[in-house]
């Protein structure tokens, strides 16, 4: 189960976030809006709030189907659960942001968002296969995944329960994380609209 919140938070932080201004590209609305007084951190906000509610909303209805519905122990903080969600989504949003400003075809930033965020997630990050029985090679390459950390956390507060020693270096992680990636979707807008 706590993969699969995994895998539902990544498809719509990212997926559906990187068609957002591939859609406004390929339909002119977004000429429109350079053209009005809005700055482009009021356009970012504008397209990541409702994707960030509709994750949260999913959150929330996977936590009630892996509790009432498939019975899974959850020994950990609701609260630390929700907020280390809400930083994972914010990377996948951030990634996904990122995807849609840099290219300008809804096809092609489907299509990336699936190879950079989706397919790790499934792979790479713990969900389906033990880390530890990865070559060392492929092993590095997970560090550079947020899903890996994400995977963790919740495993730790599903299992173990809050357990700080683990909680608070892969919230750390995805919070740096969220904030490189914001940051570059930021600058990538900024060069757009100038």
């Amino acid at each position: 189960m706590p993969g699969l919140v995994v895998l539902i938070m990544t498809l719509i932080g990212a997926t559906l976030t990187a068609l957002v201004m591939a859609r406004e590209w390929e339909r002119g609305t977004l000429e429109a809006l350079f053209v009005t007084p809005v700055q482009a951190d009021e356009i970012l906000l504008g397209k990541t709030i409702p994707y960030f509610m509709l994750g949260m909303v999913g959150l929330i209805l996977c936590l009630l189907s892996a509790r009432f519905l498939f019975h899974v122990p959850f020994r950990g903080s609701v609260w630390v659960l929700t907020g280390t969600s809400m930083l994972y989504l914010l990377v996948v949003l951030g990634m996904g942001l990122l995807i849609s400003s840099a290219v300008r075809s809804q096809l092609v930033a489907s299509q990336i968002a699936l190879l950079v965020t989706f397919m790790p997630a499934v792979m790479l990050s713990g969900f389906l296969f033990d880390l530890r029985s990865m070559p060392t090679a492929v092993r590095l390459l997970t560090y550079a995944l947020p899903a890996r950390y994400y995977v963790t956390l919740l495993q730790t507060v599903f299992l173990a329960g809050d357990v700080w020693g683990v909680l608070l270096p892969n919230a750390t992680v995805l919070a740096g994380m969220a904030t490189v990636l914001l940051l570059l979707t930021r600058r990538a807008t900024r060069k757009q609209l100038t």
